[in-house]
């Protein structure tokens, strides 16, 4: 599932065909994804200019001039493809239509953002903007990870008071919005931290150093367009390239990179994630 890298990849590459501009025609090719459309949802979107793309954990949400935002969730599969950009950003053609092509977007401009989702368990919904923090999906979720809420002050004591492994803790959208398997695999790797090791029996000092740690490797894996492993894709239909700088993740019996290290990557089973890590580096 796309973690807030590639979230955050696809909204920077809508950005310049969607803000700004007008929903020309909406079209909606079913009644649902993982959950049902609203009511109405292609007479609501078209004719609706969309003011800004933001993104919250791993959503993105389009705030519309009619006081709604669009809350879009890519799921296992989704994919929000741009085609015939007459600003030369999105070079490519209108594609023929296909099979999972379930909701499409045509733009005033002449653009078009299509989302394709093959296994559905993408979704969409129409919210109000004031009040969208509210929306179930939303209301629970913790700081974003490379926002001011996120800080030393903030997850230390947080983690002091969870008596759970870091990598569980780390991954509870309620305690860090927006991280995922893979990139707590990686931070963890970076503090030497073992996924397994307790929250509550980290020192205050490496718990604070984690936090410089999840930014930097967050920030990296954007640069790079986020990870490709199965089905992500940017905006523009290119493949994001983090995955190559893979320190832990999928390196299962690989040399550690750590210089003067001998280990190999071992890979354990959590709450039937796989955690990979260095057996000598992290403790």
């Amino acid at each position: 599932m796309p973690e807030l890298p590639e979230v955050e990849t696809v909204r920077r590459g809508l950005a310049p065909v969607m803000e700004g501009q007008t929903i020309a025609l909406a079209q909606v090719n079913r009644p649902d994804l993982r959950w049902p459309f609203p009511p109405r949802m292609a007479d609501r979107l078209t004719g609706q200019r969309v003011l800004q793309l933001r993104r919250r954990s791993k959503y993105i949400l389009a705030d519309l001039a009619s006081g709604e935002s669009l809350l879009i969730h890519l799921g296992m599969s989704g994919r929000m493809l741009v085609s015939g950009d007459p600003l030369g950003v999105f070079v490519h053609d209108h594609p023929a239509p296909e099979k999972h092509d379930h909701v499409v977007l045509t733009m005033d401009s002449g653009a078009r953002i299509t989302f394709n989702d093959p296994r559905r368990f993408g979704a969409m919904d129409l919210l109000d903007t004031a009040g969208a923090e509210s929306h179930p999906l939303l209301a629970s979720l913790g700081p974003e990870p490379l926002g001011n809420g996120f800080s030393e002050e903030y997850l230390v004591p947080r983690l002091r008071a969870r008596n759970t492994p870091v990598k569980s803790a780390l991954l509870d959208q309620k305690l860090i919005a927006g991280l995922g398997n893979i990139y707590v695999c990686e931070a963890l790797f970076r503090a030497r931290i073992h996924p397994a090791r307790l929250a509550s029996r980290i020192a205050p000092a490496r718990a604070a150093a984690l936090v410089p740690i999840i930014r930097a490797v967050l920030t990296e894996a954007i640069a790079a367009g986020g990870s490709t492993l199965r089905d992500f894709k940017q905006a523009d239909g290119e493949l994001g390239y983090f995955q190559h700088s893979f320190d832990v993740y999928g390196r299962e019996a690989e040399p550690c990179r750590t210089p003067g290290c001998t280990s190999a990557v071992r890979r354990l089973v959590q709450s039937g994630r796989s955690s990979f890590y260095c057996p000598t580096c992290q403790r």
